[in-house]
């Protein structure tokens, strides 16, 4: 994780480092139960493909700690976290495809120290989840 961002470090425009997440069997079980959400279309080919999905795919809390991480790694550990608005999942986040995430700076506010970020899921067919908004508070310059 980075070292504390600083609202005079932020340009409106500003690409975040994108992160990607290759979405394995091994992965989206872990997640499964690091959230208890056991439901056998996010760990099971048969069931998922059962309810008309093509396969087992990611589920919204671990699309939500893709973004999370993505605003995170780029704002450092002292930024608040204050809004996600838009999260729209538009197509699954299946296994064997990895899902890129992206991010924007879409405006900045000097006074309240509130940066706004567009940020989205992808993968190689395109967008997934998104494009939404986070609305990060950072701290403070010491």
């Amino acid at each position: 994780m980075s070292t504390d961002r600083h609202i005079d470090d932020v340009k409106a425009g500003e690409t975040l480092d994108p992160i990607d997440y290759p979405i394995t069997v091994y992965r989206l079980v872990m997640e499964a139960g690091a959230n208890r959400d056991f439901n056998s279309i996010h760990h099971n080919s048969r069931y998922a493909q059962g309810t008309g999905a093509p396969d087992m795919y990611a589920n919204t809390l671990f699309l939500m700690g893709m973004w999370e991480r993505l605003v995170r790694d780029w704002a450092g550990p002292g930024a608040t976290i204050d809004a996600i608005r838009k999260f729209r999942m538009g197509r699954f986040n299946v296994v064997g495809h990895t899902t890129t995430v992206s991010g924007t700076v879409l405006s900045v506010d000097p006074e309240t120290r509130r940066v706004t970020i567009e940020v989205q899921c992808a993968d190689e067919q395109g967008v997934t989840v998104g494009p939404g908004e986070v609305d990060v508070t950072l701290p403070p310059r010491s």
